[in-house]
């Protein structure tokens, strides 16, 4: 079958490489039929993330079922199923604490798309994906919805889902503030959430154009300025600029008892936090991998009822055939469909 593969920096091949079979009565195989570009892939192929090749590529995508195992019994061949980027067994006593990123079922950080960190599973990007533990795994698809319009519910979704559904769904009177800059697509995914769930004020902060003009029409007040210090005060503060100028101005603009989410990757042991801003207000700061397979039902159920548009943040809907050329594109969200 063919796979796509990230050879080094600028660099994408198509490959032959054997078809993966079941291997497990819980196994699935799904061929995939519409794989998004993660927001860090964009920085892997272009040398902004610290990830050495070869390896397969991409992690959110949706498929349709080729084959189950006697053990998967919620799903039947040709099913089209949301894959989550991570693999978790559904059943280790971190699984039941919906904390799927830190399965204790499968190897540490065991994931699509990301060569040697996530180990051996393979990439969206080819002809057949093995699914394993796939009764908790798979999450099926509405036939009423576009997979296109779902491709990112496996990763970039659910991180900007966590970053501030779970306040709102308690409390929608709240304020949130979102840094851009970094995590591009995340940070819109945030503003589209936090607009669904009827946040009272979102304010979105870049410097680029077109990715401003995107967060004003998906409803939020844009500012269009360099990070300063501080920005003012909110609820919920969203770092998705990958900037340690952005993360502190995000911790800095947290209300005293509020809530800071960053979903940007700082790959040094050194970056700087103000810690003393924090500890007078009391604030609370989150960040991590985010746990996909616990938020990917209530995404997909928002999108069904029409609150939620994830295709609103898509740039580009390329064909199979031309997965490499749009990969390297510099836009927000890239989408491949067979």
């Amino acid at each position: 079958m063919r796979q796509l593969n990230f050879i080094e920096t600028g660099k994408l091949s198509w490959e032959e490489v054997p078809e993966p079979k079941l291997q497990s009565e819980q196994d699935a195989l799904v061929r995939p039929i519409t794989v998004a570009r993660c927001d860090l892939d964009f920085a892997i192929v272009h040398g902004k993330a610290p990830f050495m090749g070869p390896f397969p590529l991409g992690h959110e995508f949706v498929g349709e079922i080729i084959e189950l195992g006697s053990l998967v019994t919620d799903f039947y061949v040709g099913q089209r199923v949301v894959v989550p980027f991570q693999i978790s067994c559904g059943e280790c006593l971190l699984c039941h604490r919906h904390l799927t990123s830190s399965c204790k079922g499968v190897p540490y950080r065991s994931m699509y798309g990301l060569g040697a960190l996530g180990g051996e599973w393979g990439g969206a990007l080819s002809d057949l994906v093995r699914v394993p533990f796939a009764q908790h795994m798979l999450v099926a698809v509405p036939n009423s919805l576009d997979p296109a319009a779902l491709a990112s519910v496996s990763d970039n979704l659910p991180d900007a889902w966590r970053t501030v559904a779970p306040y709102l769904e308690e409390s929608p009177n709240q304020s949130v503030l979102i840094i851009g800059g970094g995590a591009w697509s995340i940070s819109l995914y945030a503003v589209a959430i936090a607009v669904a769930l009827g946040a009272k004020q979102i304010d979105y902060a870049d410097n680029d154009p077109a990715r401003l003009a995107l967060a004003e029409s998906l409803g939020a007040k844009i500012i269009a300025e360099n990070i300063p210090r501080r920005l003012g005060e909110y609820d919920i503060t969203v770092d998705g600029s990958a900037n340690p100028k952005g993360l502190a101005c995000a911790l800095r603009s947290t209300t005293p008892g509020g809530i800071c989410t960053s979903v940007g990757i700082y790959y040094t042991d050194t970056t700087p936090i103000p810690l003393l801003d924090m500890y007078d207000k009391g604030i609370t700061f989150k960040t991590g991998r985010v746990n996909a397979r616990s938020y990917i039902p209530k995404i997909i159920d928002l999108v069904e009822k029409g609150r939620l548009h994830p295709e609103k943040i898509t740039s580009k809907v390329a064909p199979w055939d031309e997965a490499i050329e749009a990969w390297h594109e510099p836009c927000v969200k890239v989408i491949i469909s067979r």
